[in-house]
């Protein structure tokens, strides 16, 4: 598994259903892909005055992303996005 390093969080990204309600299926880029995730991981924060300042994100939380914010990587056919905190817009509830 990935570990963070100060203020990035790694992100796993959902899967995308490429069929519709009435079975269509999608190809290619028909859907596009929504910039949802669940974090996977967070780093330990940043100092601030001296002080370590924790993230606002926990490990679970389904969050909305910059798009073009990210860093890919692929491990054991499972795709995570690295990607700092203040890139992170929204926490979904």
């Amino acid at each position: 598994m990935l570990k963070p390093l100060h203020d990035n969080v790694i992100l796993k990204k959902e899967k995308v259903e490429k069929k519709t309600e009435s079975g269509i299926i999608l190809t290619g880029d028909a859907k596009e892909q929504p910039n949802i995730a669940e974090v996977a991981a967070v780093g330990e924060g940043t100092y601030v005055d001296g002080e370590l300042k924790p993230l606002t994100v926990k490990v679970g939380d389904k969050v909305v992303y910059k798009k073009y914010s990210t860093t890919e990587i692929k491990i054991n056919e499972e795709e995570y996005l690295i990607i700092a905190e203040k890139d992170i817009l929204a926490i979904v509830e």
